[in-house]
């Protein structure tokens, strides 16, 4: 296209460089031409030369559309100036839609081979033509299957957390070992714990009293640390500290080769309290006489689930339940405070998955209002794994029995850290509901609630609990990954509740400097049984 004037300025000529076809001529007066005139035609060309640039381009073009130009001008720039669009895509879309809608509904044939990743099936249909259809049913043949596969994949990585989170670490293990023998052979790691001097101290009320139950020796060293070294009254502190008849020998040893003076450090042995019989423990007696309780904790876990209706969540909430932990005694031992210290009047009882950071002396200034528990609330924070706990969470309302005597609605708490006043509790009827409770859910072939302990205490110390302050207790360090470290750095006892505890390799690395901390590795038995490296 080209635009000639003429040396007299008296003519415009617009003209396609194709055959020379003049597509426009302007003639101009020659006498009288004003600015305002050659504005205004200046106007007029810049108006029409991109409509003229775009017939210029049709008919250029005509020869390949084989269309005349009037034509494909029209049928191409007409709809566009008025808004619209060529459909055929969205035909094309719309048909597609109404294929994968039918291929829904329809049967996947049998033997159907498909590929296993995308560009092998780029590669199928270019070899096999495939049409629209066959297409659509080999793709979701495929998402099915791949979806098939990740919720196995989910679940096998749910058991085997569940296994590495129920076993014994090589290196807790070896330190139990090494310790039970150092006590046959080292009569220092035999001295009595505490000295006869501080016998006195043990009942008496005006020391901060500590219970803590557990037979994992690592996790008492670290608790009593931890809480040693972040009080501002070390001296006024008494750890009595109960493990079972296996592990109590490498615990007297622990304590008795590594003082944490001036605290003062009690080890008992389950065996070594004379209350602890079967008539007032009933739940020896339902776990040594129920197999079916044995299997449910023991046995296979796989077996009678239908994983295709449970959700991962759901399974991991089930396997967290059959934790073998929740049928030992060490477990049930709280329940039996005031029998087992008779001469206490105020305890603070600690699990041995947490970390004092705080001191923890004003526990025994909070008042209780006349309750038994002071305890850390659940239902309070936003968290689905811990911190939004009510009872329809822990119980099975479908039961006539839990529908008729609980709320669903009612707030939980948290073992964990929990201050017990014995004095209130010695005249109540805890422990009795407790058992009750406990023999009533075993009657009913665990129907009533799956979860350990606590359900039963929720039962038992209704009416009897006193809310305390959430920064006392922070929990859900063995639950979540995305724990905000701020909290965690401001709360007084950080609770690693859940599978990932810190001593073990699916413990959350960023989580677990909080504990190591606590962890004297110059100590030869941690050295010499590889602890955490």
């Amino acid at each position: 296209m080209q635009l000639h004037i003429s040396p007299s300025m008296r003519s415009i000529t617009i003209s396609s460089s194709n055959e020379f076809i003049d597509l426009m001529k302007i003639k101009v007066a020659a006498r009288h031409i004003s600015y305002r005139t050659l504005f205004h035609t200046i106007l007029i060309l810049a108006f029409l030369l991109p409509f003229v640039f775009i017939l210029t381009a049709v008919v250029t073009l005509e020869g390949v559309n084989k269309c005349s130009s009037i034509d494909c001008f029209g049928r191409r720039l007409g709809p566009r100036l008025l808004g619209r669009i060529d459909d055929s895509e969205q035909r094309l879309v719309r048909d597609f839609y109404k294929i994968l809608n039918e291929v829904s509904t329809q049967e996947i044939p049998d033997g159907l081979k498909l590929p296993d990743s995308f560009s092998q099936l780029v590669s199928d249909m270019k070899n096999n033509h495939y049409d629209a259809r066959t297409f659509s049913l080999v793709l979701r043949a495929m998402i099915e299957k791949f979806e098939r596969d990740i919720r196995e994949t989910k679940f096998a990585e749910l058991m085997n957390k569940h296994f590495a989170a129920s076993s014994i670490p090589k290196g807790i293990h070896c330190l139990s070992l090494r310790l039970t023998d150092e006590y046959s052979s080292n009569a220092h790691a035999r001295r009595q714990l505490p000295s006869p001097e501080f016998l006195p101290v043990l009942s008496d009320n005006a020391y901060h009293h500590f219970v803590l139950a557990t037979d994992n020796i690592l996790a008492a060293s670290v608790v009593v640390s931890s809480a040693v070294q972040s009080s501002s009254k070390p001296e006024k502190i008494v750890f009595h500290v109960i493990t079972d008849k296996k592990t109590y020998a490498g615990m007297h040893s622990w304590f008795a080769l590594n003082s944490v003076a001036p605290a003062i450090v009690e080890v008992k042995s389950v065996h070594q309290f004379d209350w602890l019989t079967r008539e007032n423990v009933p739940v020896l007696e339902a776990v040594e006489s129920h197999n079916s309780i044995r299997n449910y904790y023991h046995g296979n876990h796989i077996a009678g689930a239908n994983l295709s209706e449970t959700t991962p969540r759901t399974f991991a909430s089930k396997l967290q339940s059959r934790s073998p932990k929740y049928i030992s005694l060490l477990n049930h031992l709280r329940i039996y405070l005031p029998e087992l210290f008779p001469n206490l009047d105020k305890v603070v009882f600690l699990d041995d998955d947490i970390v004092i950071q705080r001191d923890l002396s004003p526990l025994w200034d909070i008042d209780l209002n006349g309750k038994v528990n002071g305890a850390v609330e659940t239902c309070r924070g936003e968290d689905e794994w811990v911190m939004s706990k009510r009872l329809r969470n822990y119980f099975n309302f479908s039961h006539p029995l839990i529908a008729k005597h609980l709320d669903p609605e009612e707030c939980a708490w948290a073992y964990g850290m929990n201050i017990f006043d014995l004095r209130t509790w010695r005249k109540t009827n805890i422990r009795e509901t407790y058992h009750s409770w406990l023999r009533e859910n075993l009657k009913s072939n665990l129907t009533m609630w799956k979860l350990g302990t606590l359900p039963p205490a929720l039962i038992a110390f209704k009416g009897h609990v006193q809310a305390i302050d959430s920064t006392w207790h922070m929990l859900g360090l063995g639950y979540q990954s995305n724990t905000n470290l701020e909290n965690v750095k401001k709360a007084a006892v950080i609770h690693y509740n859940g599978q990932s505890k810190p001593w073990l390799e699916i413990g959350f690395e960023h989580l677990r400097p909080f504990w190591t901390k606590y962890v004297n590795y110059s100590n030869d038995f941690i050295k010499n049984c590889h602890i955490l490296e």
